[in-house]
């Protein structure tokens, strides 16, 4: 009993951190109580007041309606980056966990030369190419994360491709594509999910770190590892620019890997 009560804490937990960012990403979207990139020069490094409740940055822009922006752009960065890598590893692991063979051998190796290499030093070759930007950093992290995705979804196939309602439905006339994403695919994704959350979280950590080192997000576009990489040169002046922003950095991180570790244990 306390064990699942641990499990069920997690998740719940997990669920209600995640929820919470996840509001505030859309709220920092489409609505802050001040434009995020306006500058008043007036209130440079301002203090902490009832009209700027964070303070102000070294340009005058109000914190809080930064670190909302921000956690929407990091949010947007990480859901791209996911949705690219699952769509890819999708494809790739459905061809070769459904038809094995050379396809699954040419696949496959060059699915285990891409995940030999650790994923962000890649993404620094491809952002190096490519050209720092938002959508630059997106597609990069996508490709990236897709080897990973692959594996799993390889793995479910091959496990489902010889059972009984897949050779019924093969009997039935229905073609490889229906079969793969009409009956395999959606019992194949229900082990995706901790996968999934886990893929935000690590989507989240390494925006951040490339926006940080000033390869991810430029500047004027809000972003949480970008103003942290501002705020530690005011560290001392305005300590809560640096700490407000990277609460939001440890809450998305945590509402995701308590997410993830929940769904994998109630799976």
């Amino acid at each position: 009993m306390n064990r699942k009560i641990r499990e069920n804490f997690k998740l719940y937990t997990g669920m209600l951190i995640s929820g919470l960012m996840l509001i505030l990403a859309v709220i920092g979207l489409k609505f802050t109580p001040y434009d995020p990139n306006e500058m008043d020069v007036s209130s440079r490094l301002a203090g902490i007041s009832m009209a700027h409740v964070m303070g102000c940055d070294n340009f005058g822009r109000d914190i809080f309606s930064r670190i909302l922006a921000g956690i929407g752009t990091t949010m947007t960065v990480a859901v791209g980056t996911v949705f690219i890598g699952i769509v890819l590893g999708t494809v790739v692991g459905a061809l070769t966990g459904y038809y094995g063979g050379r396809v699954d051998e040419i696949l496959m190796r060059f699915n285990d030369a891409v995940l030999a290499f650790p994923a962000l030093l890649l993404a620094l070759v491809f952002i190096s190419v490519m050209g720092p930007g938002k959508y630059n950093v997106m597609t990069a992290l996508g490709i990236l994360f897709a080897p990973g995705y692959a594996r799993i979804i390889r793995g479910e196939f091959l496990r489902c491709r010889n059972l009984d309602y897949v050779q019924s439905a093969k009997l039935m006339g229905a073609g490889d594509m229906r079969i793969m994403f009409v009956h395999i695919l959606p019992n194949a994704f229900q082990v995706m999910l901790s996968t999934i959350a886990i893929g935000f979280n690590n989507a989240v950590l390494a925006e951040a770190g490339m926006s940080f080192l000033g390869i991810g997000v430029q500047p004027p576009d809000p972003s949480l590892g970008l103003m942290l990489s501002e705020a530690q040169s005011y560290l001392f002046v305005r300590p809560g620019y640096a700490i407000c922003t990277g609460i939001a950095i440890v809450l998305l991180i945590l509402g995701f890997s308590m997410l993830s570790e929940g769904l994998e244990n109630n799976a």
